[in-house]
């Protein structure tokens, strides 16, 4: 009986998005559109959207999970998240504004060129694609698990599926039609976490007040690691690596700062992505709230928790302990959770593609519009086969490894901007792709060595020193000339 109603969620979800796929793709739906709304979205509708598309299933179901081995830990990475988001505000933004770019990575090629411009973007759509693989991939896994399986239907048949039903409502109108999805995701996402804390509340036989106490007097309420240098999550390493993962994981990543891109001027834009950061702290704190209430919950039901942190909260909505109505309220969070990232991430990489690879705005409108449908389409497919290649190799959890990977693939995006930004230095641009190529080598052999000869683990400050040997290779291939900085202001 579960799967059927988890189906009938589905259906109905998915009819709702559709239908406002339909309102908002009415009327104009060529490429400035798709790319960026012409222009003309309501700040404050992108900033709540915004929180939907960071939060991700993985957010909705690692997050509570990794409490049990990390404590409230995290919380040090999210307040760094919140310094990052005040930088993007004043350093990226005006500077993408003035230069009205559809594409960010276009940035690169005005300063420093032409293949600097590509090997931003190339890294972008490498980076995205898997991350975004993985976030979706562990929400297909949970609805192969209590839905498809029951049905014998293959796994690749529920990812096949997934992946069309965000190509259906995405297709016409790209972020024309996603600021309004996605907001409508992230109000349903935060809306069905209270929900589940609610539940879990009254599990416990507490009020609110007891509620607190519980969370409070829990030995995984601990937020600050300073003592342990060596600990990956100690506050020096957690709260920068916040900062540098916002600045790469927002202010550089085409997917999020497309949305804001799309909002009118640069003072709505900012707007946005204050509020946005703002709310983005209280949110994951919720969550991380959660887990530490399903541990006290496990322990005092004698309930024995499973392997794999990622299935804890899966398995108390999904298993009847929170009561039978959790699994709808569950089933709409983590859908919710999922498509609100695949969705923006699919539009921004058909973007991207579209604009730095193809070059297609050149092109006449007809034929780029064409170009747009096909490279959607693609994408759309590429996407289904990184999700079934990841759950043949993955075995670790989730959230952890799309910020490894983005130690990786984002690190050389952040030594680009970085220099272009912040000296006149003019690198031999031929050279810049060997040296982003050679910066992640460099870290993996670096991280491999000190985990074994230094017993230091690299955590996600990894990106930092991937940045770093970035910047200096290119200082170390750069003249100082009379070209024009492009100046943020």
């Amino acid at each position: 009986m579960n799967s059927y109603i988890i189906l009938l969620i589905i259906v109905l979800y998915f009819g709702v998005l559709l239908g406002v796929a339909w309102l908002t793709g009415r009327g104009n739906t060529g490429n400035e559109a798709f790319f960026l709304g012409n222009r003309q979205s309501p700040w404050y509708i992108v900033s709540i959207g915004m929180i939907g598309t960071s939060l991700s299933g993985v957010t909705f179901v690692s997050v509570p999970g990794m409490v049990r081995s990390m404590d409230m830990t995290y919380m040090q990475t999210v307040l760094g998240f919140f310094v990052g988001y005040v930088l993007i505000a004043h350093v990226l933004l005006p500077l993408y504004y003035r230069l009205q770019l559809t594409s960010i990575y276009t940035y690169l090629e005005k300063r420093i060129g032409r293949n600097s411009y590509k090997t931003g973007a190339s890294f972008f759509l490498l980076s995205k694609i898997i991350g975004a693989a993985a976030r979706l991939y562990l929400v297909v896994l949970i609805l192969q698990h209590y839905v498809f399986d029951t049905w014998n239907i293959p796994f690749w048949v529920t990812v096949v599926l997934s992946i069309f039903l965000v190509w259906l409502y995405t297709f016409r109108s790209g972020v024309k039609t996603i600021i309004w999805t996605d907001t409508l995701q992230a109000l349903c996402l935060v809306a069905m976490l209270l929900v589940i804390i609610w539940q879990v509340k009254d599990k416990l036989g507490v009020d609110t007040a007891g509620m607190v106490q519980v969370l409070t007097e829990s030995p995984h309420f601990r937020l600050f690691e300073f003592s342990d240098w060596h600990s990956t999550q100690h506050f020096v390493k957690q709260f920068f690596s916040g900062i540098f993962i916002t600045i790469v994981m927002t202010g550089l990543d085409q997917d999020m700062m497309q949305k804001n891109l799309s909002c009118r001027n640069l003072r709505e834009a900012q707007k946005n992505m204050y509020t946005y950061g703002f709310a983005f702290t209280p949110v994951n704190f919720l969550f991380l709230s959660l887990g530490v209430l399903l541990l006290a919950m496990a322990e005092q039901e004698h309930i024995a928790l499973p392997a794999l942190s990622d299935d804890i909260l899966p398995m108390f909505c999904t298993s009847g302990i929170l009561g039978n109505s959790m699994l709808i309220f569950f089933t709409i969070g983590i859908i919710a959770a999922a498509f609100s990232s695949a969705d923006s991430a699919l539009t921004a990489l058909t973007t991207s593609f579209c604009v730095d690879i193809l070059g297609i705005e050149k092109a006449h409108a007809g034929e780029a519009k064409r170009t747009r449908l096909w490279v959607h389409f693609l994408i759309s497919v590429l996407f289904a086969l990184i999700i079934i290649i990841i759950k043949e190799v993955n075995n670790r959890s989730v959230i952890d490894a799309i910020y490894m990977i983005a130690s990786y693939t984002y690190g050389p995006l952040l030594g680009l901007f970085a220099f272009g930004l912040f000296t006149r230095k003019h690198p031999k641009d031929k050279y810049v792709p060997y040296i982003c190529i050679a910066s992640p080598a460099i870290c993996f052999l670096a991280s491999y060595v000190a985990e074994h000869h230094a017993g230091y683990v690299f955590g996600y400050e990894l990106l930092m020193l991937n940045g770093a040997i970035t910047f200096a290779g290119l200082w170390l291939l750069s003249t100082h000339n009379n070209i024009q900085k492009i100046h943020t202001t």
